[in-house]
Order: C-alpha cells, then sequence, then structure tokens
C-alpha cells in the first residue's frame, strides 16, 4: 500500500533510481484539469443541471469547483460524478478565490465580470506575481470597471460585460482568450467579434471550443485563429447537459516519458484523438526513437536507444519538463524551442530546469528562445528543490528512475496542483519512493 495518501503528500521525498530493474506497468492517467476546469466554467453559464462523469480531483480542479459555487451554482459530489445546477452567474460572495490555477484566474475573471456586482478575486502562491494588466486593458473596453494591484492579484471587477469588437494579444497566454469566449458566447445579444494578435498555445482553443460545443453554447465563426465572430444568437438550452471529462496528456507525458527511458509502460485513458496541445508528447517520443503501440485509448511506451531531437514546444510549454527528461537520456544534444512561454509558470521553468538539473549532473545551456539538453549516461545523486512547481517535481523523479541515482525532492506536494496520485502511481509499478 501506497504511504502517499492525496490528502496527506509529504514535503519531502526521496526517489531512487531503478538502475537495471526496468519498469513494466500499467497506469490510467488522471483526468485533464485542463478539461476539467473548461467543464466547470461551462457548467455555471447553463442555465440548467449538469453532470460530470470523471471528475477532477486535483487543487485546480477544487479551485474551479469553489469558483462555481461563489458564482451562484451548486455542486453535489457523488465520487464519480458531481451534479451542478445554475441559472448563470449570481455571485454569492463579494471575494472568490482562484487558488494557484493560472487557468481559473485568467478563464473565470471574463465569466464572473457578466454579474453587475463587485467582485474581489484573488489567488495564491505564484499565482500573486503572474501579470494581470491584459484585464486592465481589456475589460474597460467591455464596460467593466476593471483594477488591479500593479498588473498583479487581487482584481476587483464590475460589470456586466458587454461583448463588443475588440482586438487583444495572445502571446502571453490563450487562457485569456478562452475567458472571453465563454463570456461573449454567454453575454452576446448582438454580433461581435475578438481579433487576435499573435496567439500562442491553440490547440488549448481547440479545447474551449469542443468544450462549449458540448454544452450547446454559442460558438463563433474562427478565422485562422486571428478572428472569433459571434453572430450574437444565443446557446442552445438544453435543460441537462452530460460531460465525461478525458485523461490528461499533460500528466500522461511523464508516465510515457517513463516508459521510454526506463523498461516498458502502458498509460491507460488517453484519447489519441485528443485536442489537447500536450498529445504533441507522442511526437517527441517518436523523434526520440522510443518503441510506441498507440491505440485509441490507451499508449504504450518501451525503452530503446534514444537519440537526441528538435522539439518546438511554443504551443505545449507544460511539456517541457517532461521532454527535459527525456532529452537527459538521449545521445547528443536536444533542442526544445519556446523558452519565452516559460517565464510566469508556477516557477520561472527555464531557469528552474536548469537549475535543478545541473545538481543531477544534467548541463541545460539557454539561447535566445532555445533549450539545449546534454544527455547523459549516469546522473548524480542530488538534493533539489520542486520551486513549488508540480511539473518540476514530477520531472525530477521521472529522470532519475534509469540510473542507480537517488534524488531527494524539497516542496514535493506541490503535485497535488495536477497530478496527486504521481508518487503512488510510479510505487505501483515498483519505483522506490520513501517520504524523507
Amino acid at each position: 500500500m501506497s504511504l502517499f495518501s492525496i490528502s496527506s503528500l509529504p514535503d519531502r521525498v526521496q526517489v531512487a533510481g531503478l538502475e537495471s530493474v526496468a519498469i513494466d506497468g500499467q497506469i490510467t492517467a488522471p483526468v485533464s484539469k485542463s478539461a476539467m476546469q473548461r467543464a466547470c466554467a461551462a457548467a455555471v453559464l447553463h442555465q440548467g443541471s449538469t453532470t460530470i462523469w470523471q471528475p477532477g480531483r486535483s487543487k485546480d480542479d477544487q479551485a474551479a469547483l469553489r469558483l462555481i459555487q461563489d458564482l451562484g451554482a451548486t455542486v453535489q459530489d457523488h465520487a464519480d460524478h458531481l451534479m451542478i445546477s445554475s441559472q448563470g452567474i449570481f455571485p454569492q460572495s463579494a471575494s472568490i478565490h482562484a487558488g494557484e490555477s493560472g487557468l481559473s484566474i485568467r478563464m473565470f475573471t471574463p465569466i464572473a465580470a457578466l454579474s453587475k456586482e463587485t467582485i474581489r478575486i484573488e489567488g495564491e502562491g505564484s499565482l500573486t506575481t503572474r501579470p494581470m494588466d491584459f484585464f486592465d486593458q481589456v475589460m474597460p473596453l467591455l464596460g467593466v470597471r476593471c483594477e488591479t494591484r500593479h498588473g498583479r492579484l487581487p482584481i476587483h471587477i464590475q460589470g456586466p460585460l458587454v461583448p463588443t469588437d475588440i482586438e487583444i494579444d495572445g502571446s502571453l497566454s490563450s487562457q485569456f482568450l478562452t475567458g472571453l469566449l465563454m463570456a461573449f458566447s454567454a453575454a452576446a445579444t448582438q454580433p461581435a467579434t475578438i481579433r487576435v494578435k499573435d496567439l500562442k498555445s491553440k490547440p488549448y482553443i481547440d479545447l474551449t471550443l469542443q468544450v462549449m460545443a458540448q454544452f450547446g453554447m454559442a460558438l463563433p465563426q474562427v478565422h485562422q485563429y486571428e478572428t472569433f465572430v459571434f453572430d450574437g444568437l444565443p446557446s442552445s438550452n438544453s435543460a441537462h447537459v452530460e460531460y465525461r471529462v478525458e485523461g490528461d496528456w499533460s500528466a500522461a507525458a511523464f508516465l510515457l516519458v517513463a516508459g521510454a527511458i526506463a523498461g516498458h509502460m502502458q498509460v491507460d485513458g488517453i484519447d489519441a484523438f485528443s485536442t489537447q496541445a500536450d498529445k504533441a508528447i507522442l511526437q517527441a517520443l517518436m523523434s526520440a526513437g522510443a518503441v510506441l503501440s498507440i491505440h485509441p485509448n490507451y499508449v504504450i511506451a518501451s525503452h530503446a536507444p534514444l537519440q537526441a531531437f528538435h522539439f518546438n514546444a511554443t504551443d505545449c510549454p507544460d511539456l517541457f519538463p517532461p521532454l527535459v527528461a527525456l532529452a537527459a537520456h538521449c545521445s547528443g544534444k536536444t533542442v526544445i524551442e519556446g523558452v519565452s512561454r516559460l517565464v510566469h509558470k508556477e516557477s520561472n521553468r527555464a531557469a528552474t530546469l536548469q537549475s535543478e538539473f545541473a545538481k543531477l549532473g544534467v548541463p541545460i545551456s539557454i539561447q535566445d528562445d532555445y533549450m539545449i539538453i546534454e544527455g547523459k549516461q549516469t546522473m548524480q545523486t542530488a538534493v533539489c528543490s520542486s520551486h513549488h512547481d508540480h511539473r518540476i517535481a514530477m520531472a525530477l523523479a521521472t529522470a532519475v528512475l534509469p540510473t542507480k541515482a537517488i534524488v531527494t525532492i524539497d516542496h514535493a506536494s506541490s503535485i497535488a496542483k495536477s497530478y496527486p496520485k504521481f508518487y503512488a502511481d510510479l510505487q505501483s509499478v515498483g519505483v522506490i519512493i520513501q517520504n524523507h
């Protein structure tokens, strides 16, 4: 039985490399927090009832559920599904809290602004340092009074938001656009167009539109991801919506990399036809020479001699940590593009990956928008820190698996943000992980 329960994750763990012992196991990926949080947003906007099957249980998922309740929805938890009822946005409090979820703060701020009430929006941890001046610039154009703390949290808003023709910058995050698309869909009573310059992470917008469609929300006409045109027609008004949250490719990426570098891993519950950006991990694994067997609802990754690869992660920056763990075991120098997307994450992931993998003996250099990782056959035992970043903790634990090194990870409980069962799942396939 695993020592790592979801409710009491230790803040320091020790992961021992398997060396000559290969992973040979089967793990079901956790559900996608990207899909789960979008489903929560669609459910609070849907005037009726929603059943969410296979709901997520991560901290970010919990933050989204708290937000929709604070905005007027009722939630009944039945373990394998949630029952959500809503009549639209009717805030129950003058203050709402997004936890440490970047998606939630960016998505729910325009949604909360559909109300005429004055609302204070707060967050915690690294979220308090992330730039929010996007709202200072855009919200007044939509009839919303908006004040931030010099472009940082908290945000004070007073709506109601009125959709109109606007132009926004999509280079920092597509999550701002996701919130506007949902809010425009719910509020549009006349035609309105969102024009977007330099949109990054386009697959996440595909996911947003997919969720909106499943909830019967009014969809925009999309032209080259540059214009999103709402015709002013209302959403369809189905009384009840059923939604099943799909498996998470972001979490599955670490498990597939573990199989590719340390043996054989079957990851269940992931959709080969998903619109999730991080499904691109399959391209990287194939480029590195891993053996893959891809099926509609599961993928098997097995070890083979791995070579360096070049990968553009601009549209899927969350893949940097598992890609670095993979590249560390590839012969040669791997180049990953898109470093500029890493600054405003739970940590500055470029600097964090560079400093923590150096402790393991893996040199990483950064040149402009490129990260260069020099593959190593061995790693050295080290004490590392996740910097309170869930994906860094998972990358460090994954990277040492095929070696005889032992990594001690400080702030290891950060995995609760997206994948609370990560350590327990690794233990289930034979990895030695101890509460340290």
